[in-house]
C-alpha cells in the first residue's frame, strides 16, 4: 500500500484494543477507501456488505441477506425490515470464533434510503449488543462525506459521540502520486507529475489508468477523449453518486470555476439564480466537505469567499466540457495553446494551496503557528499571505513556466506594491519578505535579486 502510514496505525491500533471500536470511513470517491480496508484486513471480514447504488430498500436488504447467508450454511430467511437485518448479524456474531469481530459496512449512504430505519437499527446494534462486548471491530464507509458526517459523526441521537474513530481518508500527496506511479514503473520527472496531479488531482482511482507505455498526454487522451474513453461520463457520475440532486451542485461548481479568486455565498446565489437561496449554504458544506470546493478569507474582502478546489473538477469545466470535435489526439494537440498554458497557470496555484505543509516545510517554518490567506481588492490581488508566530510575513507567488521566471520591470511595479499592500495591513511591526514557488526558478537579475527573499522549486513539494 502507498501512503496511508497514519491510517494503518490508527486501524492498528483500533484492532488490538480490548474495547469494541466504531470507525467511519469517509472521503472523495475514487480516493481508496475500500481499497485500504480491505487490504488491511485482508478481506478477513466477519461481515462485509456493500450498499447498492440508487437501490431502493428492498433492494438494499435483498443485498444484506445474500451476504448474511454468504456465511450461513443453511437456508436464510427474507429479511422485512433493517431491525431484522441487524438482529440476524448479531446471530452471526455471536456464532463467530474469531478473536476480533471485524463488520464492514461500505457505502452506507447509499444503504440509507428514504423512509429507511437503517440508522435506528445500526444505532441498536450498536448501543445494545456491541457495546456490551469487547471483541467487535465495527466499520462504516462512505464517498458521500457530508452525509457521514451530518448522520453518524454530528447526529444527535442514538450514535451521539459513539465514533471511537473518524478518518478522512485525503488524496495522494505529490509524493505519494510519485511513490504509487514508480509502483507501477511509471518514471516521469517532477513536472510531468505536477501536470499530471494538476489534471486528476491525488486521486488513485485515475492515476491507476495511466500506462506507463504513453506520455502523460497520450495517456489524457485516452481516458478521455478517445472513442472508447473510460472516463468520459465520470464527472457527472461522480457528482451523481455523491448528490440525490446533483445538477445544483454542479451548477454551483460551475460558477466557481469561472473565477480564481472565488465568490461569496451571495455572489453565488445570484449567479446560479437558485430559487432557494437558504439552502446554498448546506450546498457549499456539503461541497467543502467532500473536498470540491475550499472556504478561505480574504483580508480585502468582506466574507467567506468559496474557491473551486478539486483538479479534476477544474479540468473538465476547461476543457472536457467544452469538447473535443471528434478528435482523440485532443490533449495532443492543446499543449502550448494559450487556454492550456493559462490552465496550467490556475491549477499550479490550486496544487501550491493543496502542498502548504510542504511549503511550510521548505521554508523551515513547520513548528511555527501559522495563518495562510489570500488578499483581494479592485487592484491587487495577493496569491497567498502566510503570517508567521515568529513576527515574520512571507508574501507567496506562485508561477509554472516552461524554464526560469523572468521578472520584467511591469512585473517588478506589480510584486513592489503588494509588498507595500501587505505591510499596510499590520500595525504592528513585523519583517516582510516575497517567496517564489516556481517550477524552474528565478532568472537572475536586478529585480530578482531585489524582490525575492526565497525560492521554491517544485521538486521541494513533493518532500512530505
Amino acid at each position: 500500500m502507498i501512503g496511508r502510514s497514519f491510517e494503518q496505525q490508527e486501524l492498528r491500533r483500533i484492532y488490538n484494543s480490548s474495547e469494541s471500536e466504531f470507525v467511519m470511513i469517509y472521503g472523495r470517491r475514487r480516493v481508496g477507501k475500500t481499497f485500504m480496508i480491505r487490504d488491511f484486513f485482508s478481506e478477513k471480514f466477519t461481515f462485509s456488505c456493500t450498499g447498492i447504488a440508487k437501490g431502493d430498500r428492498t433492494e438494499q436488504l435483498a443485498n444484506f441477506r445474500a451476504e448474511l447467508a454468504r456465511k450461513n450454511d443453511s437456508a436464510f430467511p427474507t429479511l422485512s425490515n433493517w431491525m431484522d437485518a441487524f438482529a440476524a448479524l448479531r446471530a452471526l456474531v455471536e456464532k463467530s470464533r474469531e478473536k476480533r469481530k471485524v463488520i464492514f459496512l461500505d457505502e452506507v449512504p447509499w444503504m440509507y434510503t428514504q423512509k429507511s430505519d437503517f440508522l435506528k437499527a445500526l444505532e441498536h446494534f450498536w448501543n445494545s449488543f456491541a457495546t456490551t462486548r469487547k471483541d467487535i471491530v465495527l466499520i462504516v464507509c462512505g464517498s458521500a462525506s457530508s452525509w457521514m458526517v451530518k448522520k453518524m459523526s454530528k447526529d444527535r441521537g442514538g450514535l451521539h459521540n459513539r465514533i471511537t474513530l473518524p478518518l478522512k481518508l485525503q488524496p495522494f500527496t505529490l509524493k505519494e502520486t510519485r511513490e504509487y506511479l514508480l509502483s507501477r514503473n511509471i518514471r516521469w520527472d517532477d513536472k510531468t507529475i505536477a501536470e499530471c496531479y494538476m489534471s486528476l488531482g491525488g486521486i488513485p482511482y485515475y492515476l491507476k489508468m495511466l500506462d506507463k507505455g504513453y506520455s502523460l498526454a497520450q495517456n489524457i487522451d485516452r481516458m478521455f477523449f478517445s472513442k472508447t474513453a473510460l472516463l468520459k461520463d465520470e464527472f457527472p457520475n461522480l457528482y451523481a453518486s455523491l448528490f440525490r440532486d446533483s445538477r445544483q451542485y454542479i451548477k454551483i461548481v460551475e460558477i466557481l470555476a469561472k473565477k480564481k479568486v472565488g465568490y461569496t455565498r451571495d455572489e453565488i446565489v445570484q449567479k446560479c439564480k437558485f430559487k432557494d437561496g437558504g439552502s446554498i449554504s448546506e450546498k457549499l458544506d456539503d461541497l467543502e466537505e467532500c473536498g470540491f470546493i475550499r472556504s478561505y478569507t480574504s483580508r480585502g474582502k468582506v466574507g467567506t469567499l468559496y474557491r473551486l478546489s478539486d483538479f479534476f473538477t477544474l479540468f473538465h469545466f476547461q476543457f472536457l466540457k467544452k469538447g473535443s470535435f471528434g478528435d482523440e489526439d485532443y490533449w495532443m494537440h492543446m499543449q502550448g495553446t494559450p487556454s492550456y498554458n493559462s490552465w496550467k497557470g490556475l491549477s499550479f496555484e490550486r496544487l501550491c494551496f493543496a502542498h502548504l505543509q510542504q511549503i511550510k516545510h521548505a521554508l523551515g517554518v513547520d513548528g511555527i503557528l501559522t495563518k495562510a490567506f489570500a488578499y483581494h481588492s479592485d487592484d491587487t490581488q495577493i496569491d497567498m499571505i502566510l503570517e508567521r508566530g515568529d513576527r515574520n510575513v512571507n508574501i507567496l507567488e506562485m508561477k509554472y513556466c516552461d524554464g526560469p521566471y523572468t521578472i520584467t520591470a511591469a512585473e517588478a511595479a506589480k510584486l513592489k506594491n503588494r509588498r507595500q499592500t501587505v505591510s499596510r495591513l499590520y500595525k504592528k511591526r513585523m519583517a516582510f519578505s516575497t517567496v517564489l514557488v516556481s517550477t524552474e526558478g528565478v532568472t537572475q537579475n536586478q529585480f530578482a535579486s531585489e524582490l525575492i527573499q526565497r525560492t521554491i522549486l517544485i521538486n521541494e513539494l513533493f518532500n512530505l
